[in-house]
C-alpha cells in the first residue's frame, strides 16, 4: 500500500483556470496583451483603487524595477531584513548598491523597526520592509522614519495578499512601490509572476518602460493600434520582465477566488493554533487586533522549544518519513556564504533571526489541503513531540 503524501504546498487550480487559459491560447494572443491589461485593472480594484499596477514575470523583477525607478544606483545603501528570501537583497546588488541588514523583531518576525535609524548613513536611500509570512509590518512607523530621513520605501509584499494593517490594505499605504508575488506557492498564483503597484505616476511610467527593453511603447499598443504604430523608441537599456496573457488569464481566475482562498487559509491557521497550543512549540504570531488587521497566512511557521525530544532537522526528517512535506522560511541571509562573506556578517549581529532559524519549521498550509490531511499532520506532530 502506497503511503499518503501531503506536500508542503500546492496551487489551487480548477476547471475555471483550465478553461480560461484554453480560451486565451485559442485567441492566439499569448504574450502581454488584453488579458494582462485586464489583470492589472482588476488587481487595482481588488486593492481598493487609486493605484497603478505594472505586471511583471516575477516579484524579483518587480523589486528590481521599483528600485531602479526610485533612482537607486551604484554605491547607495538599502536597508533590508536578514530574515527574508535572497531576492529581496539581490536586486539591490543588480544596481551596484549595497544592502544593509537588520535583525528581526522576535515577536512579529518582521524587521526590527527600532534598529532602522541606527543603520542609516549618508548613503542610505531606501528601506525594503518584508511582511513575513503575511503578517503586515507597522507601515505608518516605517514611513514616518523614511519621511524623516528622506528615504524611499519599497514593500516586499510577496506574502501579503490580502493582508491589512490598521484596516489599510497592504498596497494602500504611502510607500513608493509595493511588490507582490504570484509564484506557485503564494496565496494566488500565475505560475511565475508578480505585480508592482504605486501611487506615483512617474514610478509607474518608468517601470513600464524598463519592463520591456526600455521601449517607449509596449508591444500590445504597437501591434493593435489603428494608427501607423510600427515606430518605437528605446529610451533606456531596459529589461525583459513583462507578464504574458497566459499567466494573466490564470491570475484573473485566481484573483476572483482570493477572498475564498484567504478564508480557508485563515480557518486552517486557526485550527493549527488551537490544536497545537499544548505542545512544546512556539506558535506563529497573530495579528494584534483582528477587527482592523488581516494576516494572509501565506505561511504557518512553528518553532520547537528546548524541551522537545527532537531538534528541528530530526523533526523534519520524521515528518517526511510519515509522508508530510515541510519547509524552512527562511535561512537568514547572514547565514548564506555570499552575504556573510561579502558583508562580513556574523550570527551575533542578528541574535533573534539566528535563534529563530535554528528551530523554525513551516507546516503544510494550502487551500487544496483537506480537513483529513490537516488532521493527519496534527496527529503526526503529536506522535513526534507529544
Amino acid at each position: 500500500m502506497t503511503q499518503r503524501f501531503i506536500p508542503f504546498a500546492l496551487p489551487d487550480i480548477g476547471e475555471e483556470e483550465i478553461s480560461a487559459v484554453s480560451d486565451t491560447l485559442r485567441s492566439l494572443w499569448v504574450t502581454a496583451g488584453p488579458k494582462t491589461k485586464e489583470f492589472e485593472h482588476e488587481f487595482v480594484k481588488f486593492l481598493g483603487g487609486n493605484l497603478e499596477a505594472i505586471s511583471v514575470n516575477s516579484a524579483t523583477a518587480g523589486l528590481h524595477l521599483a528600485l531602479e525607478a526610485c533612482g537607486i544606483k551604484n554605491g547607495d545603501e538599502v536597508i533590508v531584513p536578514t530574515l527574508t528570501f535572497t531576492a529581496t537583497a539581490e536586486v539591490i546588488r543588480y544596481l551596484g548598491a549595497n544592502p544593509v541588514f537588520i535583525d528581526c523583531d522576535p515577536k512579529t518576525l518582521n524587521l526590527d523597526i527600532n534598529q532602522i535609524e541606527s543603520k542609516i548613513t549618508p548613503n542610505t536611500k531606501a528601506i525594503i520592509p518584508v511582511h513575513f509570512a503575511g503578517l503586515a509590518c507597522d507601515m505608518p512607523k516605517i514611513l514616518a522614519i523614511a519621511k524623516k530621513h528622506n528615504l524611499r520605501v519599497i514593500e516586499d509584499a510577496a506574502h501579503t495578499l490580502p493582508s491589512k494593517f490598521n484596516n489599510v490594505m497592504i498596497g494602500q499605504h504611502d510607500s513608493d512601490a509595493i511588490v507582490y508575488s504570484f509564484y506557485a506557492t503564494k496565496t494566488i498564483t500565475t505560475g511565475e509572476g508578480g505585480m508592482v503597484v504605486t501611487k506615483n505616476p512617474e514610478i509607474a511610467k518608468r517601470c513600464r518602460v524598463m519592463r520591456l527593453h526600455g521601449i517607449s511603447r509596449d508591444a500590445f499598443d504597437r501591434y493593435t493600434s489603428t494608427k501607423p504604430a510600427w515606430y518605437y523608441e528605446v529610451v533606456a537599456p531596459g529589461y525583459k520582465y513583462n507578464l504574458t496573457d497566459i499567466a494573466s488569464t490564470l491570475g484573473l481566475c485566481q484573483l476572483a477566488k482570493a477572498h475564498r482562498f484567504h478564508q480557508r487559509r485563515t480557518q486552517m491557521a486557526e485550527k493549527y493554533q488551537e490544536s497545537l497550543k499544548d505542545l512544546p512549540i512556539k506558535l506563529p504570531p497573530i495579528v494584534a487586533d483582528s477587527a482592523v488587521d488581516v494576516h494572509s497566512w501565506h505561511l504557518f511557521v512553528i518553532n520547537l522549544l528546548p524541551e522537545t525530544r527532537v531538534n528541528r532537522d530530526e523533526f523534519i526528517a520524521k515528518m517526511s518519513e510519515k509522508g508530510i512535506g515541510t519547509s524552512v522560511h527562511f535561512i537568514p541571509l547572514h547565514v548564506h556564504p555570499y552575504w556573510r562573506d561579502e558583508y562580513k556578517l556574523q550570527n551575533s549581529d542578528f541574535p533573534h533571526a539566528t535563534k529563530y532559524y535554528s528551530t523554525a519549521v513551516s507546516l503544510p498550509l494550502y487551500t487544496k489541503m483537506s480537513d483529513a490531511d490537516q488532521d493527519y499532520v496534527i496527529e503526526t506532530i503529536y506522535q513526534i513531540l507529544g
